[in-house]
């Protein structure tokens, strides 16, 4: 019952006292992710094209549901974001109705730099804030940051790490916005980042709450490799990243760490090698779940 009057109030537009309250007791569902129930998050790219369908939220809910996802990154165009609000507050509203949280997903391949990058990049965070600000009941819960400086070609190589601390700061920045908000930080990274001396990964991980590691290209499904074959290989390649990020860091005070697979390395294999993720690291204190890219494949794979 309480859905339904929730989702006829966005839909309809009531406005006063009577509206305010309706929706002050929707935002009571959604809750923070607990401490001993593992990640599980999904990407949402090109959120507009996503959610122009008819029942395109409520079928993305359902998929979540299926799949026992309980966060969901969502793309938030600088651009476009004005028009996409409607369509971005009631998906928050109906993610938060089935205990599923929602950040907002932020990229860039240049947000590393000082100045004029790093500040659109900033403003676009502090426009999350605003929005939040605006939505009561469906707000975001957290920023999702993808900024990938190595696809510039200055940064190529595996031990070309020069743009490190640049974006550490711009890590930092972009917390110390979200933070005061009421917004959790989580960060895109590739192991080429992990990679790094114990100076260097200390840095990354102090830096922000959560990151999530990108692990792709390990397989691909005309590798000739058998489903137990390309279960273990993941399981094998997650361990040795997690180790080799956290060797010689303190217990403390460094971040938790998701690992994400993508849909082109293991097709309709993908869930069974997510919960293979969980199988071989949910002892490890540092392994915060898994993490699904993306959602867009899915739709292109059902039509």
């Amino acid at each position: 019952m309480l859905r339904r009057a929730f989702v006829f109030a966005l839909r309809s537009g009531l406005a006063g006292a009577e509206s305010f309250a309706l929706l002050a007791a929707c935002s009571l569902i959604a809750r923070p992710l607990a401490a001993t129930e593992p990640v599980h998050g999904l990407w949402i790219w090109k959120s507009a094209w996503v959610l122009e369908a008819p029942n395109a939220a409520e079928a993305l809910v359902k998929f979540c549901t299926a799949e026992n996802i309980n966060e969901v990154y969502i793309s938030v165009s600088a651009r476009s974001a004005a028009a996409e609000e409607p369509q971005l507050a009631l998906l928050i509203a109906l993610l938060h109705q089935s205990n599923i949280r929602a950040e907002a997903l932020l990229s860039s391949a240049n947000a590393d730099e000082p100045g004029k990058h790093r500040d659109t990049f900033l403003r676009h965070v502090q426009e999350i804030v605003k929005f939040n600000q605006r939505h009561v009941a469906e707000r975001f819960d957290g920023v999702h940051l993808d900024i990938e400086p190595q696809q510039r070609p200055e940064n190529k190589g595996p031990g070309n790490l020069g743009f490190l601390s640049d974006l550490v700061e711009t890590f930092r920045a972009a917390q110390a916005i979200a933070e005061p908000a009421r917004l959790t930080v989580n960060v895109d990274i590739q192991s080429k980042l992990l990679r790094g001396d114990i100076a260097e990964r200390k840095m990354l991980l102090s830096a922000v709450p959560r990151v999530t590691l990108m692990m792709y290209e390990l397989s691909s499904p005309g590798d000739g490799d058998s489903p137990e074959q390309q279960g273990e290989k993941a399981q094998k390649a997650s361990q040795k990243f997690l180790n080799m990020a956290y060797a010689g860091l303190p217990a403390k005070n460094v971040a938790g760490m998701a690992i994400a697979l993508r849909t082109p390395d293991y097709g309709e294999l993908l869930p069974q090698m997510l919960k293979k993720l969980d199988d071989a690291n949910r002892g490890n204190p540092r392994y915060l779940g898994w993490a699904w890219h993306a959602y867009g494949d899915y739709l292109k794979s059902a039509q």
